[in-house]
């Protein structure tokens, strides 16, 4: 299934749990809030959903005149890659993190950002950097920035629509037996939804983005020891990032709660590293 189908049932998926809960918490009235909210949400997610990304860590903007020594160590690298994948070159943006990790987002190659955290660039040497960007553009190259974008905010709105349901009822005596049990409902069926959301995201597509960094880095060698860092050090300064954004990172950020299990994504870095390392 191509990325442009998958976007158009998410988006129909979206629009469905807004209509049912809406009808659900409210009746009609919720019905019609419910499509309202659904053609705002769909209509920002599409636009939107990378500078919402970005937004939920802080990313701030790299510049030669805002952060001088981050734009002149990075972007050659990004440029180089970029060059090479035939690529227009993406935004790139810091977030103040210590725990080591990076994502692309955006709705096409022309509309693309990276963004590092603070820590990975502390970590990491050029070279590995070199592995890691190869891998985040290679999402941009496989179009895959635009479907798990737009996932991550769905699944948020998911989540955010079923918080509602704990202060909204029905709008008379009659109504309210049925808006609670539609409210209950809707904090019940809600985190199955997003997981549903969650499913969309294709597990191969981190291979594949680990196959483009060897190909056009030239080696796997860069990523494999990237991978490693990553790894060891993201379980030891852990990220407190959203369950429904988790899926964005090269590695999914390390989470003591029990929803990590649950929203994962990402097959498993030891077999990541084990298909690159079949690569030499």
């Amino acid at each position: 299934m191509t990325n442009s189908i998958k976007t158009v049932l998410l988006l129909g998926l979206l629009t469905g749990v807004l209509l049912l809960g809406g009808e659900l918490i409210a009746g009609q009235n919720g019905l019609y809030m419910g499509l309202a909210f659904a053609v705002v949400v769909n209509f920002s997610t599409y636009f939107f959903s990378d500078k919402i990304a970005l937004a939920t860590y802080s990313a701030q903007l790299v510049t030669p005149e805002q952060n001088p020594a981050v734009y002149h160590r990075v972007a050659p690298i990004v440029e180089n890659l970029a060059r090479r994948m035939n690529l227009p070159m993406p935004k790139l943006y810091v977030i103040p993190e210590p725990s080591p990790n990076a994502f692309a987002t955006g709705r096409n190659p022309s509309h693309a950002s990276v963004a590092f955290t603070s820590g990975i660039l502390e970590l990491m040497t050029d070279q590995e950097l070199d592995g890691v960007i190869a891998h985040e553009l290679g999402h941009v190259l496989h179009r895959d920035i635009l479907i798990s974008s737009i996932a991550a905010t769905l699944a948020g709105a998911i989540m955010f629509a079923s918080r509602l349901g704990f202060f909204f009822g029905g709008s008379d005596d009659r109504d309210r037996e049925g808006g609670a049990v539609g409210a209950i409902l809707m904090m019940i069926l809600a985190p199955f939804a997003a997981l549903l959301i969650q499913m969309a995201i294709s597990r191969s597509r981190e291979y594949e983005a680990d196959a483009a960094s060897a190909k056009y880095t030239g080696t796997p060698h860069e990523l494999i020891s990237g991978l490693q860092k990553l790894e060891t050090w993201s379980k030891r300064i852990p990220m407190q990032a959203t369950p429904s954004t988790a899926h964005m990172f090269i590695v999914e950020p390390a989470s003591r709660s029990w929803l990590r299990n649950l929203w994962s994504t990402h097959p498993s870095t030891e077999d990541r590293i084990r298909r690159l390392q079949e690569m030499r």
